[in-house]
């Protein structure tokens, strides 16, 4: 019973100061700016859903999608991950940057969404016309 209790005593100190001390990452010379951050961040997503879709058809175009993104918004995979991991420390900056991101995507959504909407009315008008056309046609053989 002594033996476990020190033993529990000893585990739980070591996870105390384990976790003491973590020091903000130094900021990194080329770190990106939170927009650039939201951008990229924001890419890297479509790009992801976009390979899950179309992955071969990347692939045949010789695309990389990560590596598409970072040379579009001329940064490297370094530059990424040091501005992530210094943005990642601040826990409040970090969701901000992430709402940020969800927002833009849920922008881009409600965008593409109304675009579909009005393709299908254009395109219901012109199977309207196509259906009276042929209707026109088909009373005037007679």
């Amino acid at each position: 019973m002594l033996k476990q209790n020190i033993v529990i005593y000893i585990f739980i100190t070591l996870l105390f100061v384990s976790c003491y001390g973590i020091d903000r990452p130094k900021k990194p010379e080329n770190l990106m700016s939170k927009d650039k951050m939201v951008d990229v961040l924001v890419e890297l997503a479509l790009v992801s859903s976009a390979k899950g879709i179309n992955k071969r058809e990347l692939e045949n175009k010789g695309i990389v999608p990560d590596t598409f993104v970072y040379k579009k918004h001329k940064i490297d995979s370094t530059i990424f991950a040091n501005s992530n991991n210094y943005y990642a420390y601040d826990i409040d900056e970090y969701s901000q940057i992430y709402k940020d991101v969800r927002d833009s995507l849920e922008s881009l959504r409600t965008f593409y969404k109304d675009v579909e909407k009005k393709e299908d009315v254009i395109k219901q008008k012109e199977l309207k016309e196509t259906l009276k056309d042929k209707v026109n046609r088909a009373k005037t053989a007679k």
